[in-house]
């Protein structure tokens, strides 16, 4: 068994705690060059007592998020070849997720797409193929199920040692029972840690504590946002019906959604796992740091009261449950961030400072490798933006926030959740100043980073018409529907769960921005200011664009790592010499300030302050925008005094403004900036004069189909850090001349050696079709296949109906080959498959006459 008594004096990295993240970490640090790498647990090796030592073991690898499918992915790699004393950790059984209600059979039949999408072998199973691989299993009132083959059960505390070892051959030291107490930290630096065992210097401390997290980030001052909860899993007696078993498992494990529980074989017993009942919260500082008669410290007295209904439960789907008894109860502590992601990365306040918290058995050696590679390279193979540490607003650190949200994260880790889902509590935590003007044109919010952000508004619902059915006195909604009028301009039905937060509302509104003039609520985007002497030079490294242009110049750029990949998109207006404001999306603001703060020259000669809570703006869009604004306006906003993508201070009646001219939705427009206690009045003074031009507020569905039809990429969708440039369709906005930026070598050397794939557009042959994001695409059929399509080329990235262009859209990654107008694929979406066809982008306006007020080309439409 690996471990050592003696405690160094120093080490490069302290990793805190010996679970199954702890000691992948070490693995991983150990195979990729670090040697002085110290694992410490307050606990015994390697049933230390965390969330680790009592887990269940279940792994399933299937996940809406496709970088937590593919942590799973990656961790069972690992354990299908790890060994501990010739025996094998890892039982591939294979899983189950059954369908007991139609609603979750449909579900079920979306999880098989996104599993196609992340490349996860599945297959989708009816009940006489679920009775035949679990005998046991009442079936009768079952749709069907999905299928894992891959899945299967670890035994996490022998996988840890496992990877211990290996680790330990590789240079890395184990210390049992010994405490962290403290972490010294000078000038933003991690420096040492104190044990009560003694000191160790070091420059860098990883936290893989689990439910200790928020303690050990407290003694650094680094908050960990995520919340323990109690857990109950019961283990009955041997059942005689399993009389015959003779291995540890060889029935699949199942997870029975519906009644929120999963199952496992444990020999001939089985292993019962409930999230049936109300959450039980856990404060952090409450925890005990060592067993307590027999009691592991990640362990609380069992609930009786609470698993009763889940065992009646138990034995509707396994009849054999019914008569046996539980020898084994198990109440283990795991936990929760707000949003269900995990926390990997470096603290920005305390350099030096790691964490990768928040990480279940299924994802351990996956989420450990990202932050090893972090660690040592710099940059992950896979794109961390849900997983990123410091993606978090100040809200989501507070004691309330963290435990409505996390017991709300129990309620509903099986529960089927839409896309575009917003949490019910806590709610109203970021107001803008025009909540109530929008509360009164009946607007349907959505959340995001905390802000209420508006989907649509009620009050744009056409005036009813007559109806030709009804009686004379009745009327409908004048919406045109398919088949009716100009096909272009007709509103196509949806599904069920593609209607889900959908409202046939966003035509009218997406339609009064391509023919009239819409206020759009902008004020959650982030707003950061760099400043300095070192301003130029510092976003000349940063941006991939061209930085070095005069006051009043508005640039679109990426900001690239290493590799090329894309960590941020971003538009930066010179201000004036050395003051520059950076705008980026509200939903990945954190993230972005956080890369920007990451690569700070270290001599204090640039600045970056968030202006965000102290600047409201406004999106005023559509060809009569100047109609709008230049009559409110002391200044010239004429095309040739105010051209597209400067940027100047503008008097809007008696509210003080700047005004960036620049259209996410492809349409003549300025964004209007304001400080805050302003913003009611400057919404309330445009809404005014804007009556008489027809003026509608947009919602933030009609935003989303109206920037797709001009084919502007949507970062975390479109683009993340796993795509370059080149291959995103965002070469134009390079200056490889320019000199040195972060990542240029590599776009070099990506440029010289091509690219083998690229973002592209689609339309669905049938408009009709709505599909949501994430769905596999797959090669089209062709005779010689039989019928039969081809493999998988990509998944949707965006989608959206384009109502100026009567079609519906979709984005994906497809191989060059693949990508070439005309090309022909199948989209699947809940098991079905439907054509699409690539074309060329952008739909609408391709020649930007409208944007830029250029003269119509002969061709090219769209223009005034």
């Amino acid at each position: 068994m690996p471990g050592s008594e003696r405690l160094p004096d120093q080490a490069r990295v302290v990793i805190i705690g010996a679970g199954i993240v702890g000691c992948s970490a070490a693995y991983h640090l150990t195979r990729l060059g670090w040697r002085d790498v110290v694992v410490i647990d307050q606990g015994p090796l390697f049933r230390a007592g965390g969330s680790t030592s009592h887990a269940p073991g279940l792994v399933f690898q299937n996940n809406v998020a496709r970088t937590t499918c593919r942590f799973a992915i990656d961790t069972v790699e690992t354990y299908r070849n790890l060994q501990l004393d010739g025996e094998p950790v890892y039982w591939e059984v294979g899983s189950l997720e059954v369908a007991a209600t139609p609603e979750r059979w449909e579900e079920l039949k979306r999880k098989h797409g996104h599993a196609t999408s992340w490349g996860l072998k599945t297959r989708l199973i009816g009940p006489d193929e679920i009775s035949r691989l679990v005998p046991i299993m009442r079936t009768d009132h079952l749709h069907g199920a999905i299928h894992v083959p891959s899945d299967g059960t670890v035994r996490a505390v022998q996988a840890s040692e496992a990877l211990a070892r290996v680790a330990e051959e590789a240079g890395a030291r184990f210390l049992a029972r010994t405490r962290l107490t403290g972490i010294d930290v000078k000038q933003g630096r991690v420096t040492a840690v104190e044990t009560d065992r003694g000191r160790i210097v070091t420059e860098h401390v990883l936290s893989a504590a689990g439910i200790w997290g928020p303690v050990i980030g407290r003694m650094a001052g680094v908050p960990i946002p995520l919340q323990p909860l109690q857990h109950l899993v019961g283990i009955t007696d041997p059942l005689p019906e399993l009389s015959g078993e003779t291995g540890w498992q060889s029935m699949p494990i199942v997870r029975h959604q519906d009644h929120s529980m999963y199952f496992r074989q444990d020999y001939r017993r089985y292993v019962i796992g409930a999230y049936r009942h109300e959450p039980v919260l856990v404060d952090p500082q409450e925890l005990r740091s060592s067993w307590d008669d027999g009691l592991m410290p990640s362990c609380a007295p069992f609930r009786d009261d609470l698993f009763a209904p889940s065992m009646a439960y138990a034995s509707e789907l396994y009849p054999p449950l019914e008569s046996a008894e539980l020898v084994e109860k198990i109440n283990g502590m795991f936990s929760f961030t707000p949003d269900g992601h995990s926390l990997i990365g470096e603290s920005l306040d305390v350099r030096g400072f790691w964490a990768c918290e928040a990480v279940w058995i299924t994802h351990g050696v996956g989420a450990a490798r990202a932050v090893a590679e972090l660690m040592v390279e710099g940059v992950p193979d896979l794109d961390l933006r849900e997983e990123d540490l410091n993606r978090f607003y100040p809200h989501a650190f507070t004691r309330s926030y963290l435990r409505a949200r996390g017991a709300q994260n129990y309620r509903e880790v099986y529960d089927i959740i839409h896309p575009l889902q917003p949490m019910e509590t806590p709610r109203k935590l970021r107001l803008t100043p025009f909540y109530e003007r929008e509360q009164a044109l009946g607007a349907m919010f959505l959340e995001g980073a905390g802000w209420e952000r508006p989907q649509w508004y009620e009050g744009n619902s056409p005036p009813p018409r007559p109806s030709p059915t009804r009686g004379e006195g009745d009327f409908v909604p004048n919406f045109p529907t398919r088949g009716e009028g100009d096909s272009a301009r007709a509103i196509p039905g949806r599904s069920e769960w593609a209607a889900r937060f959908w409202s046939p509302i966003q035509a009218a509104e997406h339609r009064a921005a391509r023919e009239r003039v819409v206020l759009f609520d902008a004020t959650p985007f982030k707003k950061i200011e760099v400043s300095g002497p070192g301003a130029l030079t510092y976003l000349q490294r940063m941006a991939a664009n061209q930085m070095d242009h005069p006051a009043g110049k508005v640039t679109y750029t990426a900001m690239l790592n290493e590799r090329g990949g894309i960590m941020t998109d971003l538009t930066v207006t010179r201000v004036d010499d050395d003051r520059f404001w950076v705008v980026t999306g509200g939903g990945v603001g954190m993230h972005d300030l956080a890369w920007m703060r990451r690569h700070l020259p270290d001599d204090s000669s640039v600045h970056l302050k968030d202006l965000t809570s102290g600047w409201c703006c406004i999106g005023v869009w559509g060809p009569r925008a100047r109609d709008l604004v230049q009559p409110l306006s002391q200044e010239d906003v004429s095309n040739a005094a105010f051209p597209y993508l400067t940027a100047r201070s503008l008097t809007i009646g008696s509210v003080p403004t700047y005004a960036i001219r620049i259209s996410y939705v492809g349409e003549l427009g300025w964004e209007l900036y304001t400080p805050t206690e302003y913003g009611l009045r400057l919404w309330d003074i445009l809404w005014k004069a804007g009556e008489a031009l027809g003026v509608a507020a947009l919602g933030g569905g009609a935003f989303d189909s109206l920037r797709l039809e001009k084919g502007y990429r949507l970062w975390g969708a479109d683009i993340h850090s796993e795509h370059n440039p080149y291959e995103a369709g965002l070469g134009f906005a390079v200056r490889l001349n320019k000199g040195a930026f972060i990542g240029r070598d590599a776009l070099l050397r990506i440029k010289e050696q091509g690219i083998t794939r690229k973002l592209a557009c689609m339309t669905f042959d049938d408009p009709a079709v709505a599909v949501l994001g994430k769905e596999p695409i797959f090669q089209s059929p062709s005779p010689a296949g039989g019928g039969h399509g081809g493999g998988v080329l990509g998944y949707v990235t965006s989608a959206n109906f384009g109502y100026t262009v009567g079609k519906s859209i979709i984005y994906g990654y497809l191989p060059l080959d693949g990508a070439e107008e005309g090309s022909s694929v199948e989209v699947q979406y809940f098991g079905r498959r439907y054509p699409a066809s690539v074309v060329k982008e952008p739909l609408y306006d391709a020649q930007m006459t409208r944007l830029k007020e250029l003269p119509v080309l002969a061709g090219s439409g769209g223009a005034r």
